[in-house]
């Protein structure tokens, strides 16, 4: 087992206008992973949808973002502090995110139930 570990959420941000968001994993242990994800203006593809196995919880910590849900009636907009849990198998999609400044996420993603 390795030691403690530790950095800053802010350390290394990419430009505002950059043209990949940036993945980070802060910690990655069986069944559970930790990441940071940094936006600048990007967005899903059009048609695109996440539809992943595991448990995501979000977390905004600064900037924004709009989501939508496959099935929800309108869009969620989150801003700092915002959070959102979306279980295996929930498609969603990011439809905007702030290309005025960084969107920091915090995302962890945990196992989903076997099939």
């Amino acid at each position: 087992m390795s030691g403690p570990s530790c950095g800053n959420l802010y350390a290394a941000l990419p430009e505002v206008g950059s043209a990949a968001e940036l993945f980070t994993t802060l910690l990655d242990l069986p069944g559970v992973r930790v990441e940071r994800i940094v936006s600048t203006g990007q967005a899903s593809p059009p048609g695109f949808w996440y539809d992943q196995t595991e448990h995501e919880w979000v977390v905004v910590i600064c900037g924004a973002a709009v989501l939508v849900l496959e099935g929800e009636p309108a869009p969620r907009r989150l801003g700092p502090g915002d959070y959102l849990h979306i279980p295996p198998h929930c498609r969603h999609r990011v439809e905007w995110t702030d290309p005025t400044q960084a969107t920091i996420w915090i995302a962890v993603f945990a196992a989903g139930l076997p099939a």
